[in-house]
């Protein structure tokens, strides 16, 4: 116990504790979500630059380097993402077509979730066929 009291006037020992918190990282999240959100209000090109960068990837990478100072951990994590970007873009084909075709908003977006799940599912399926020992 004394050893972590005395770790903690240490700057980086400080930086490194609050980043094992999970307030802060919850607060920096929302905090590009709303940015990037009120961006899109202004410009669509410049909410959808910064809405199409991965920064959840990249924050998720920045808090378990955090965590666990493992890169062999946040390289496993990086290979697994580019996996999954594929299935993931189907949301971004299905829901303006849908939109453009006057369904609803609502109803529009809870289809390109489904069509995006299925896309995933299939994704993960081919994924367990091609990596099996």
């Amino acid at each position: 116990m004394v050893g972590n009291i005395i770790e903690l006037h240490k700057p980086t020992a400080i930086i490194a504790h609050i980043a094992r918190l999970p307030w802060p990282k919850i607060a920096v999240s929302a905090a590009l979500i709303a940015l990037i959100s009120e961006i899109a209000k202004r410009s669509a090109l410049a909410g959808a630059v910064l809405a199409s960068v991965p920064l959840v990837s990249v924050l998720a990478l920045i808090w378990l380097y955090a965590d666990t100072r493992d890169t062999a951990q946040v390289a496993e994590l990086s290979r697994s993402i580019v996996w999954l970007v594929l299935p993931s873009l189907v949301l971004f084909v299905v829901l303006p077509i849908l939109l453009e075709r006057r369904v609803g908003f609502y109803a529009s977006l809870a289809t390109s979730l489904g069509a995006m799940i299925a896309a995933y599912l299939v994704a993960i399926g081919v994924s367990r066929y091609f990596t099996r020992s």
